[in-house]
């Protein structure tokens, strides 16, 4: 694995016809956040080869819009990653490095936030970064590390949707 994409999912409606978290959509505002993240991404060289991907209805749909920027993307849909921790993610992306040069995980809040504030951390982001983050991860925002030889993660991006088209950044 060259790269590494940690994004959180999109905008999603209050509450689910099941009355279940699990099963929230986006809103027509997460769909949007999602597809102008992937562009960005797209416009920026990256291609994910391997998806990880919380089972979770939203993630699925914020993944559907991304996929669909960059043509299909292979893809593991696991229920063990909705709402999983910083440790579990991390476990995640080491199992399936091997699945080609770009890995690309969606996911929840908090667990992407602290992931990637630890990658931070390890790589020696300067506070210009770090403090981006660490208040915030609003819906949809992708961060992206460049993966060395013996699997460092270095800060290469950040992708909020509130840069690219102006979404709010009110709390998902």
């Amino acid at each position: 694995m060259k790269h590494l994409i940690i994004m959180r999912h999109g905008k999603a409606e209050k509450d689910a016809e099941s009355g279940e978290d699990f099963d929230r959509d986006l809103a027509p505002r997460g769909l949007r956040e999602a597809a102008a993240v992937a562009l960005a991404l797209k416009d920026y060289g990256l291609k994910p080869d391997f998806a990880l991907v919380s089972s979770a209805h939203r993630t699925l749909q914020t993944f559907e819009q991304v996929s669909a920027v960059f043509g299909g993307i292979d893809a593991e849909v696991n229920d063990a990653i909705y709402n999983a921790d910083s440790r579990k993610l991390r476990q995640f992306i080491e199992a399936h490095e091997d699945r080609g040069e770009c890995l690309l995980l969606i996911a929840h809040n908090p667990g992407v936030q602290y992931l990637v504030a630890e990658y931070l951390y390890e790589g020696a982001a300067g506070p210009e970064v770090t403090d981006r983050i660490r208040n915030s991860y609003p819906t949809a925002t992708a961060t992206v590390f460049e993966v060395d030889v013996a699997g460092r993660p270095t800060y290469d991006g950040l992708y909020k949707p509130k840069d690219l088209i102006g979404a709010d950044e009110e709390p998902a």
